[in-house]
């Protein structure tokens, strides 16, 4: 037992009598040590229980005395104290833990957020990739029809070139075959005036001839009127013999005087042609003579005319030269008159800046008026001085403590900036080695795939070949997965131009690859083999059979095929034999074999 006193804390007149008193680790401890003690000595447990040297013991349940009381008050107080500070260190250390994670939660929002910001970054990107690609292909299948008809037009232009090459050469050796062009254009010059002339006397003869053919139609239509008085008159004739045939004797004098007047009409007839012929002549005559008229006339007419036409634009050029002049008068008014207000603004703002007249102004500048800049120049530079003196501001007093507020922001930032970019680099090459190491995993996981998917698929097939082939990029992680397979007797060909029986099988096979490079526990099958014919569905039961034997996987098929039901180990189904009430049945076919053998 340990004495008391290196428990308690006493005032020195009660050290000895503390010290006399033992504590006993337990009740049973006290109970067998309380012989053994000494007089004067005493033994108490943590309980509060009491063992004197004179054989009396006070146990903790009795009535409590005040000391006991005491004693147990003043331990629970030291266990309420201990538990206070073990409280309080845990409350200290869940705060802390809270602020912690209340920091990492904060951290995990704003990058959260910027993840999906960088997600909606990426699907924006992406979109805007495939609206690229397809601008880009639109733009590739038009470019290459201009590059079609631009070769078709490179060898329409090639022919084109080589007839204009022999055209050339053809030229060339007319031109050298030519005679003297001064010459040729002597002779071309005349031949161009006898054209004229013969143009003249070719329109000339051209009125006359049509003339000529105005009138031999009116004698021709005269003389069928003249044919047809004259069938006119003959029938006449002919009626009159009819009617002399048929009158009496005494009508004939009357015929015959009608005779006479008939013949006599035809003989006037019969005349009129040779005055026709004779006014024809008569006419034509008059004709040269007028033409020869007309002539004179029109050459005095275009004479007249082409004086009239210089006396207009001599007229013209004299209003066009008037106008000129009172156009420029009007614009030199307007510009002394311009100049002189601007003399006067001048010399009036001259006075409210300077307070100086201009000659006063000129005197104290020294210098000549030439050798003064333009008003544009100097307003120019005047209005530069003054937005440079703005652009000053007022006088800021407390610009050293901004420059060294800014300049210690500036250092934070700077800091700040680089430990980001450490960061940044950091996680570079963290997600460069993770992307390293996901490239060599996926190609490992790739190649076995692969290599499973080629065995299966000749497995189900009977032969052919298939394999996977990663497109449309170099990089693993960002290309694209094809399907190429070639059944026996057919082409190589993609998974889509194969039928659906086919279409299956490689499906079939590629995902069983992927469960023997990754066998998972179970595997459910729901009507895969529906498309398929009664060699194709065993062939499918062969494949399963032996992924049984090569891994540890269970398949559950859903099916209705008779042969897929007989090659499995166990049938469940449902049952319906009274009406409304369904029953599951199951059936183990393996036992089902080994009793019926």
């Amino acid at each position: 037992c340990t004495p008391l006193a290196a428990h308690a804390t006493v005032p020195p007149v009660l050290a000895r009598r503390i010290a006399q008193i033992g504590l006993a680790p337990d009740r049973a401890t006290g109970q067998r040590l309380q012989p053994g003690l000494a007089p004067g000595q005493r033994l108490v447990s943590p309980e509060g229980d009491l063992w004197r040297w004179d054989g009396f013991r006070a146990a903790a349940e009795d009535a409590p005395s005040a000391a006991a009381l005491r004693l147990r008050q003043l331990n629970r107080l030291v266990e309420l104290k201990r538990d206070l500070e073990e409280v309080s260190a845990r409350a200290v250390g869940a705060a802390q833990a809270h602020e912690m994670l209340t920091r990492q939660l904060a951290e995990a929002g704003r990058a959260d957020t910027a993840a999906r910001e960088a997600r909606r970054e990426a699907d924006r990107r992406l979109a805007e990739a495939g609206r690229a690609l397809a601008r880009a292909e639109a733009d590739r299948s038009i470019a290459g029809g201009k590059l079609e008809a631009a070769r078709l037009a490179q060898a329409r232009h090639a022919g084109e070139a080589e007839g204009a090459e022999a055209a050339q050469i053809e030229a060339e050796t007319a031109l050298a075959a030519l005679p003297d062009l001064a010459q040729v254009r002597a002779e071309a010059e005349a031949v161009r005036h006898r054209v004229d002339a013969a143009r003249a006397d070719m329109m000339a003869r051209r009125s006359a001839h049509d003339e000529v053919r105005r009138e031999g139609e009116a004698r021709t239509r005269r003389r069928q009127e003249i044919m047809r008085e004259v069938s006119g008159w003959r029938l006449r004739l002919e009626t009159a013999e009819k009617r002399s045939a048929e009158e009496a004797e005494n009508r004939s004098a009357v015929l015959a005087e009608r005779r006479a007047a008939a013949a006599a009409a035809l003989n006037e007839a019969s005349a009129e042609p040779g005055e026709l012929a004779a006014r024809r002549e008569e006419l034509d005559e008059a004709i040269d003579a007028a033409e020869t008229r007309r002539s004179r006339a029109a050459e005095a007419l275009a004479g007249a005319e082409a004086l009239l036409r210089a006396a207009q634009d001599a007229e013209r050029e004299a209003e066009r030269a008037a106008g000129e002049a009172r156009e420029a008068r009007a614009r030199a008014e307007a510009r002394a008159e311009a100049a002189r207000e601007a003399v006067a603004y001048c010399a009036e703002r001259i006075r409210e800046e300077t307070e100086l007249s201009p000659d006063a102004l000129l005197h104290d500048l020294q210098g000549a008026p030439d050798t003064i800049p333009a008003t544009e120049d100097l307003e120019a530079d005047i209005a530069r001085l003054r937005r440079q003196r703005e652009a000053l501001g007022a006088v800021n007093l407390r610009a050293e403590e901004d420059a060294r507020a800014v300049q210690s922001e500036h250092e934070n930032l700077t800091r700040e900036k680089d430990d980001l970019q450490e960061a940044i680099g950091k996680l570079r090459a963290g997600i460069g080695s993770l992307n390293r190491e996901g490239r060599e995993r996926l190609l490992t996981a790739f190649e076995q795939v692969n290599e499973n998917f080629r065995l299966l698929f000749t497995h189900l097939f009977g032969g052919g070949s298939a394999n996977l082939v990663l497109v449309e990029s170099d990089d693993p992680l960002e290309a694209g997965l094809e399907i190429m397979c070639q059944p026996p007797g057919k082409k190589l060909a993609t998974l889509s131009l194969l039928s659906g029986g086919e279409q299956t099988l490689t499906a079939l096979a590629l995902i069983f690859a992927v469960f023997l490079a990754n066998p998972a526990p179970i595997c459910v099958l729901d009507e895969v083999d529906a498309p398929l014919d009664d060699a194709n569905v065993t062939r499918f039961c062969d494949l399963l059979d032996e992924m049984v034997r090569r891994t540890d996987t269970r398949f559950l098929t859903i099916t209705h095929h008779a042969v897929t039901m007989a090659r499995m180990d166990r049938l469940f189904g449902v049952t319906m034999a009274e009406q409304g009430v369904s029953q599951l049945v199951s059936v183990d076919l393996k036992r089902a074999e080994a009793l019926v053998a």
